[in-house]
This record gives structure tokens, sequence and C-alpha cells, in this order.
């Protein structure tokens, strides 16, 4: 079975979106090589991503640019070679190298793609998405990125839960830059 697992940036008082829904706050961190290559590593790492639609057009309108490829050459190649589906029932076409649009019941598709072989899976900020698979149980382990930074206002990837999701930490790591690597996985 395939693993599926989250990975998103979390302010100290837990949004992933601020109040006008970014997340560019998250990338305004201290210069940091160890975390450089950590997120490179990560990018290069292979899989399949998994989005909504909102986060897939956020990313396919910055990782396929110039400017990307200038500024992050290593992430930006991952991202745009990496296998991306993104579920959506408002877009009509998806136009970023390697995208499936997908239009049926989300958790029945993902319960079906787990099923089959391959690589893994990982959602990238989709809140909407994150929200509805942890509640079917889909989701094996969440990586939060803690960003040191206070938003005030803004959305949880947990917005919409019905039930307590009980986890247990598994592994931590800290990046001089203040990041700390936060790595969670339900609770049996």
């Amino acid at each position: 079975m395939r693993k599926l697992i989250v990975f998103n940036n979390v302010s100290l008082d837990g949004y992933f979106v601020d109040g006008n829904g970014s997340m560019s706050w998250a990338h305004r961190a201290k210069q940091d090589a160890e975390w450089n290559a950590f997120v490179a590593g990560n990018a290069s790492g292979g899989g399949v991503l998994l989005f909504g639609r909102i986060t897939y057009e956020l990313m396919a309108s910055y990782w396929p640019t110039t400017v990307a490829l200038k500024n992050d050459p290593i992430v930006a190649e991952g991202m745009n070679n990496l296998q991306k589906v993104v579920f959506s029932r408002t877009l009509d076409k998806v136009s970023w190298k390697n995208t499936t649009l997908m239009r049926g019941d989300l958790v029945t598709d993902v319960r079906k793609m787990k099923a089959e072989p391959g690589e893994g899976m990982a959602i990238l900020g989709s809140g909407t998405i994150v929200s509805q698979l942890a509640q079917a149980g889909l989701i094996d382990e969440y990586q939060m990125a803690l960003i040191p930074v206070v938003l005030g206002k803004g959305r949880t990837m947990f917005d919409g839960i019905n039930e307590k999701l009980p986890l247990k930490l598994v592994k931590t790591r800290a990046f001089a830059n203040g990041i700390v690597m936060l790595w969670y996985e339900p609770l049996a």
C-alpha cells in the first residue's frame, strides 16, 4: 500500500495560510544551507504530489517560471517533473507538466490510489483536502515545518475536522534558521 504524507508549513499560532490565504510568509525565513538542502532533497525524492485547486493554481503559477528555475533550480526541477494530481470539480483543464485532473470523489479516489502499487504520495498545502482525508483515516504521516512567525489570523489545515485526531510525535529536527520539523503519525 502506498504511503500518503502531508507536508505543510505552519506558523507558531497554528495557521498554514494567513488571513489573505497566502503561504508566502513561510518562505521568508533566514537563509540556512542545511534547511535549503533539506527542502531540495524533499523535492527530488520522487512520488506523486496531490493538490486541491487553490494550491495547484498557486504552485502552477510559480514553479514552471524562469524566476523559479533561476532562484531555486533543484526544487523547481523536482516540482515540474514529479507526477501531480489535482482534485477539483471546477477546473476544466490543467496545463502544468505531468498533471492529472481528478473530478470524482476525493476519498474514494485517494483510497483507490493508495491501494495501487507505486511510489508514495504527498499533499502540499491543500488544507481542504488534508481535513477530508484526515477524517477518512487516509493520511499516514504529517510533516510540519514549524515556522517561527505568528500570523494572528489565518486558516489551519484541519479546518472542518469533526472528531479529535490523536497523533504521536515520531521525529523532530531543528534548523539554524529557527524552523523546526515535526513528524507525526496517527495514533493507532
